[in-house]
C-alpha cells in the first residue's frame, strides 16, 4: 500500500518553438549535440552524445518526425486522438474503418521503407512488428500541442484595440483641454474617473495580447507510460477535498465530490482523496463512512460502462438520453439498481445530521481499511479523512492553513508528486481530467518547469439567463487564455493539479544552454577551437540552493508577539534512520543536506517530511510502516508544528490574504514558474454558485478584500519580487487582479454624476463641436468593435458578455466599494471581518434561491443609486416639458449617461423584486411614491437653479 513509486526518466529540454526553420534548426543541434531519448523496438533508454548513431537515415527519421509535427502547427490538422484510457492501440483502430487503418498503416510502412528502416515482407500482409513499430513512433509524439488564435480572428482584434487607444488619447485632449467652466467640480470629478477608467482599460488588455489554445493527446499518453507487459508509469496525484462548516456545505455535496475521485479514470493504486474537515464534525466523518461503503457498487458500476459523470447526484439527474452508446444488455437494469441503492445512501446520509457533534480535541486521521475492494475484488484508491488540530491562541489560517496541513499529511502518508485540490462543492465532470493534466506535467519538455495546470471552473444550477454572471465566462474563456500565453494562468482556488515541488517553495530547474559546436579532430585538452568547457556541471545545484544551505531564513520570528510552547508526541522517526530520500547525492552533498537545523527552520521538526521533500519522483521511505506514519500525520497537523517554519511565508499554500489562491500563485511565478491553463472539450470540474443575489455580492465582497489585503501587503505585485523571473506582462496582469476593487470609488462616482446633472441642469461636457463630437462618436464605436471582435476569437456569447458587463457595474458600486474601506479598516485600524462560508444549497427546487431575498448593507449603494437616476430623469424630463422644446437638445446627453446607469443596474433592480410573477406590489408602490414626492419637490421649489435676478430692494426706514 506504501510501496516506492517508480522513477520516470524524461529528459527536460527547452520548449518548442513556435517558427518552423528555427526549430528544424534546434532539432539538428539537438539530435548532434545533446542528450536525447531513444526509443527502438526493443528498449528505452538515455544515451550520451559519444554513442548517438551517425548514419544519415537516422539523422533523416528525426528530421522527417520534426517535419511531420510542424505540418500539423502550420495547418492546423491533428492526428486523430482517442479520448479513451485503453492501453493498447485497439482504441485507435476502432476510430477508423479496416480500409482507413490499412491504408494508414501501408503509406506508413511506405515512408520506413524509404528510409531503409523498415524491410518489405515476404507475403505483403499486415505483420505485428510493424503495428509495434507504428505504437512506438506515434509514443514519441508531443502529448499535448499549443494552439494559437487564428490570425484572421486575433489580428483585427489588436488592430482596434491600437485604434481605441489613440481614440482614447485624442479623447482625454479634448477633455482636459476643453473644460466646463459652469460645472466646474462635476467636470474635474468626471475626467479624473474617466482617467482611472482608461487605464483600467489599457491594464486590462495586457493579458488579452497573445491568447492560445491547447490540445491533448491522451492515446499518446496512454501509449508513452502504460504500455503492455511493463509497470503503468502514470505519475501519482493526491486529490484533496476541503470543507468547513457541513451545515452550510451539506454533506451529500461532499459526498458526490468524493465519489466522483474514487471513480476516476486513472490507476487506482496511484490515486489517494484526502478530505479535509477544517470543522472536525463527526456528521462529515459518518458521511465519509458511508460514502466509502457505497463505492464499493458506485466505481465498478461508473467504469464498467463508462458513464459520465461520475458524480451519481449529477449523472441520475441527468435529462439526456442515458442509453445512447449504451450497447450492454444488462445496463437498464444495473442502472435502476444503481439509482435505487444511491436514493438509500441518501436517505442514510440525511439520518446522520441528527447525530452528536462531537470534536476531538487533538487533529485525528483515519486512514481507513489497508487494500479496501469493490464488490468484484478490485481495489479501491485510498480514502483519508483529516481534522487539524485546533487551539486557543493559535493562528489556524482558515483555508490556506488546513491546505498546507493536508501537504504535510499527504507528504508522510503517500507523497504524490502531484496534487489535484477541490473544494467540497466541485465535483470531476470528466474522468479524465487528470490524464488531461498529465499531458503537461509529465512533458519531457516543460514538465517540469510547470508549478501547476489550472482547469476552468463550470457551475451547474445557474438559471438560463444567468442574471448575475455566476458563470463567468468572459473571465474563464479570455483573460485565462490571454495569461496562458505569457507566464501562465493565475490560480483560481480549485480545480488545479499541482507539482508539490513548486508547493515546497523550490525554484525550477534552470534551462541549460545547449553546447557550441565541437569536433573530434583535435584532443579533449584542446578547448580553445572546440568550444569545449572545463568546468563541470554542478550536481544537484537547484536543490541544495533551494534549502538554502549556510544561513538560510536566519530570521526568527515570533508569532503574534508571544512565545507559544506546546507538550505534544514527538516525531515517530529520528533524520539520521532515514536515508532512502537521499540517493544520488555523493557524502558531502549528503551531509550538507542532512543539516538539522536548516531543515526545521524551513519544514517543521518532522524527519519523514524532510525526507518526502527530497524525493522528486514521490514516493515513501522503505523502511516504514502504516501504524508509525499515521502517528507521524498526526504530529505534523498539530497546532505549533508551524512555528518557527517557512509554512505560509514561503511554502505551500501563503498567508496574509482571505484570497490566498492569488497569493500563493503569484509567489509560484516570481521564482520562474509556469503554468498552464488547460480547458478540454467536456468541463473537467463543475461546481455549484450562489445564484442568490446576497450570496453572490457577498463572494464578490470576499475575493475584492483579499485583493485589497494584497495591495496593502509587501507581496503587492507592484513592488514585490523584481529582480525575480517574474515576466513584466505577468507582473502586470497581476497588478489589474488587485487593483480593479479601487475602481468602484470612481465607478459610483460616474454612477451618480448623470443624476446630479439631471438634477442641477449643469453637464460635465460643454456645448459640443463637430470635431468633439467625432471623438465621442469614434470612442463609442471603438468599444462596440472591441467587445464583438473579443467575443469572436474567444467563442463567448454576447448574452455572457452583456451579464458580465452588469455585474461589474453592480458589483462595483457595492462588494468592492465595501471591501476598499474594510480593507483599509483591517490593514490601518486592525479591524477584522469575519466572514461565513458561502452556502451550498442542496434543494431540489430548481432555481429557487435566485428569488430568495437576502436584505444586506451590500444593497445600499445600488439602491440608492437607482432612485437617484429615476428621480433624475424625472426631474429632467419635466424641467423639458416646462421649457419648451430648445431644452430637449442639451437633455439628450444627460439622459443617456441616466439610463446608462439603469440599464446596467437592470439585473440588481429584479433582484430586489424577487420572483417575476410575485412581485411585491409594496416595492412598486414605494418606487412611485419617493419618485412622484421627488419629483413634486423639484418642480415646486427648484433648489438647484439660480433665483430670479432683479433691483436690490432696501428697507426704507419709514414706518408705513
Amino acid at each position: 500500500m506504501f510501496g516506492s513509486l517508480g522513477r520516470n526518466e524524461l529528459h527536460v529540454d527547452d520548449e518548442v518553438n513556435s517558427t518552423y526553420m528555427h526549430d528544424l534548426y534546434l532539432s539538428v543541434t539537438s539530435l548532434l549535440h545533446t542528450n536525447y531519448v531513444c526509443v527502438d523496438h526493443d528498449s528505452v533508454g538515455l544515451q550520451h552524445p559519444d554513442q548517438q548513431p551517425k548514419h544519415a537515415a537516422f539523422v533523416e527519421t528525426r528530421l522527417e518526425e520534426k517535419f511531420s509535427e510542424y505540418k500539423i502547427h502550420i495547418n492546423g490538422d491533428a492526428n486523430p486522438s482517442v479520448a479513451g484510457s485503453g492501453k493498447y492501440f485497439e482504441g485507435e483502430k476502432e476510430e477508423f474503418k479496416n480500409e482507413e487503418w490499412k491504408e494508414r498503416m501501408e503509406t506508413w510502412k511506405t515512408r520506413q521503407e524509404k528510409r531503409g528502416l523498415v524491410t518489405k515482407s515476404g507475403d505483403g500482409g499486415h505483420d505485428k512488428d510493424d503495428d509495434d513499430d507504428f505504437l512506438i513512433a506515434e509514443a514519441r509524439q508531443p502529448l499535448w500541442r499549443k494552439v494559437p488564435i487564428p490570425s484572421r480572428l486575433i489580428n483585427p482584434y489588436r488592430i482596434v484595440i491600437v485604434v481605441r487607444f489613440i481614440i482614447l488619447c485624442f479623447f482625454f485632449h479634448f477633455r482636459i483641454l476643453t473644460p466646463a467652466y459652469d460645472a466646474y467640480p462635476l467636470w474635474v470629478i468626471s475626467v479624473i474617473c474617466e482617467i482611472w477608467f482608461g487605464l483600467s482599460w489599457i491594464l486590462d488588455q495586457f493579458p488579452k495580447w497573445c491568447p492560445i489554445n491547447r490540445e491533448t493527446y491522451l492515446d499518446r499518453l496512454s501509449l508513452r507510460f502504460e504500455r503492455e507487459g511493463e509497470p503503468d508509469r502514470l505519475a501519482p496525484v493526491d486529490f484533496f477535498v476541503s470543507t468547513v462548516d457541513p451545515l452550510k456545505e451539506p454533506p451529500i455535496i461532499t459526498a458526490n465530490t468524493v465519489l466522483s475521485i474514487l471513480s476516476v479514470d486513472y490507476p487506482t493504486e496511484k490515486v489517494s482523496c484526502y478530505v479535509s474537515d477544517d470543522g472536525a464534525s463527526m456528521l462529515l466523518f459518518d458521511t465519509l463512512s458511508e460514502t466509502s461503503e457505497f463505492a464499493r457498487r458506485w466505481v465498478p458500476f461508473c467504469k464498467k460502462y463508462n458513464v459520465e459523470p461520475r458524480a451519481p447526484e449529477f449523472y441520475f439527474s441527468e435529462k439526456i438520453d442515458y442509453l445512447k452508446d449504451k450497447v450492454q444488455p444488462t445496463f437498464v437494469k444495473d442502472r435502476r439498481a444503481m439509482k435505487r441503492e444511491y436514493e438509500e445512501f441518501k436517505v442514510r446520509i440525511n439520518a446522520l445530521v441528527a447525530k452528536a457533534q462531537k470534536k476531538p480535541e487533538e487533529g485525528w486521521v483515519y486512514l481507513g481499511s489497508e487494500g479496501a475492494l469493490d464488490i468484484e475484488g478490485k481495489e479501491l484508491p485510498k480514502l483519508v479523512y483529516v481534522s487539524r488540530e485546533k487551539r486557543p491562541g493559535y493562528l489556524h489560517h482558515k483555508k490556506a492553513g488546513a491546505m498546507n496541513a493536508l501537504v504535510r499529511v499527504s507528504a508522510v502518508l503517500t507523497n504524490a508528486p502531484f496534487i489535484l485540490n477541490l473544494d467540497c462543492d466541485h465535483y470531476l465532470n470528466n474522468s479524465k481530467a487528470v490524464r488531461e493534466a498529465m499531458c503537461f506535467l509529465m512533458d519531457p519538455q516543460i514538465g517540469k518547469k510547470l508549478c501547476y495546470v489550472q482547469f476552468p471552473q463550470r457551475f451547474d444550477g445557474i438559471d438560463r439567463h444567468d442574471r448575475y454572471a455566476n458563470r463567468n465566462v468572459v473571465f474563464f474563456d479570455i483573460n485565462m487564455k490571454g495569461l496562458d500565453g505569457i507566464q501562465g494562468p493565475v490560480y483560481v482556488g480549485t480545480g488545479c493539479v499541482f507539482n508539490r515541488q513548486a508547493l515546497y517553495g523550490y525554484d525550477p530547474p534552470a534551462s541549460e544552454k545547449r553546447p557550441k559546436m565541437t569536433c573530434d579532430c583535435w584532443p579533449n585538452w584542446c578547448c580553445c577551437c572546440c568550444g569545449r568547457s572545463r568546468k563541470p556541471k554542478a550536481k544537484k545545484k537547484g536543490l541544495k540552493s533551494l534549502l538554502g544551505l549556510g544561513g538560510l531564513y536566519s530570521k526568527k520570528k515570533k508569532m503574534m508577539g508571544k512565545q507559544y510552547t506546546r507538550k505534544s508526541s514527538g516525531p515517530a522517526f529520528d533524520l539520521e534512520e532515514i536515508e532512502e530520500g537521499l540517493e544520488g547525492y555523493d557524502e558531502l552533498e549528503k551531509s550538507s543536506l542532512m543539516s538539522q537545523k536548516n531543515f526545521e527552520k524551513r519544514f517543521g521538526m518532522s524527519p519523514v517530511f524532510v525526507a518526502s521533500t527530497l524525493k522528486e519522483d514521490g514516493g515513501l521511505p522503505e523502511s516504514t510502516n502504516s501504524t508509525s506514519l499515521v502517528k507521524e500525520a498526526i504530529h505534523v497537523i498539530s497546532c505549533g508544528y508551524e512555528e518557527k517554519t517557512e509554512w505560509g511565508k514561503e511554502i505551500g499554500w501563503i498567508y496574509g490574504s482571505i484570497t490566498e489562491d492569488i497569493l500563493t500563485g503569484f509567489k509560484m511565478h516570481c521564482r520562474g514558474w509556469r503554468s498552464v491553463y488547460c480547458s478540454p472539450k467536456r468541463p473537467a470540474f463543475k461546481g455549484s454558485a450562489p445564484i442568490n443575489l446576497s450570496d453572490r455580492l457577498h463572494q464578490v465582497l470576499r475575493w475584492a478584500l483579499g485583493s485589497v489585503e494584497i495591495f496593502l501587503s509587501r507581496h503587492c505585485p507592484l513592488w514585490y519580487g523584481y529582480g525575480g523571473k517574474l515576466k513584466w506582462l505577468e507582473r502586470l496582469a497581476y497588478i489589474n487582479t488587485i487593483v480593479y476593487p479601487f475602481t468602484s470609488i470612481a465607478l459610483l462616482a460616474y454612477c451618480t454624476l448623470p443624476a446630479v446633472c439631471l438634477l442641477t441642469g449643469k453637464f460635465i461636457v460643454p456645448t459640443l463641436n463637430n470635431l468633439a463630437s467625432i471623438w465621442f462618436i469614434a470612442l463609442f464605436l471603438s468599444i462596440i468593435a472591441t467587445g464583438i471582435l473579443e467575443l469572436r476569437w474567444s467563442g463567448v456569447s454576447i448574452e455572457d458578455w452583456w451579464r458580465n458587463e452588469q455585474f461589474w457595474v453592480i458589483g462595483g458600486v457595492s462588494a468592492h466599494l465595501f471591501a476598499v474601506f474594510q480593507g483599509l479598516l483591517k490593514v490601518l485600524a486592525g479591524v477584522d471581518t469575519n466572514f461565513t462560508v458561502t452556502s451550498k444549497t442542496a434543494d431540489d427546487n430548481e432555481f429557487g434561491e435566485l428569488y430568495l431575498f437576502k436584505w444586506t448593507t451590500l444593497l445600499i449603494p445600488p439602491t440608492t443609486l437607482i432612485i437617484l437616476n429615476m428621480v433624475g430623469v424625472v426631474a429632467g424630463v419635466s424641467e423639458a416639458i416646462n421649457n419648451g422644446y430648445g431644452s430637449w437638445g442639451p437633455l439628450f446627453g444627460k439622459l443617456f449617461f441616466a439610463f446608462w446607469v439603469i440599464v446596467h443596474l437592470y439585473p440588481f433592480l429584479k433582484g430586489l423584486m424577487g420572483r417575476q410573477n410575485r412581485t411585491p406590489t409594496i416595492v412598486v408602490l414605494w418606487s412611485i411614491l419617493l419618485a412622484s414626492i421627488f419629483s413634486l419637490v423639484w418642480v415646486r421649489i427648484d433648489p438647484f437653479l439660480p433665483k430670479q435676478t432683479g433691483p436690490i430692494l432696501k428697507q426704507c426706514g419709514v414706518e408705513c
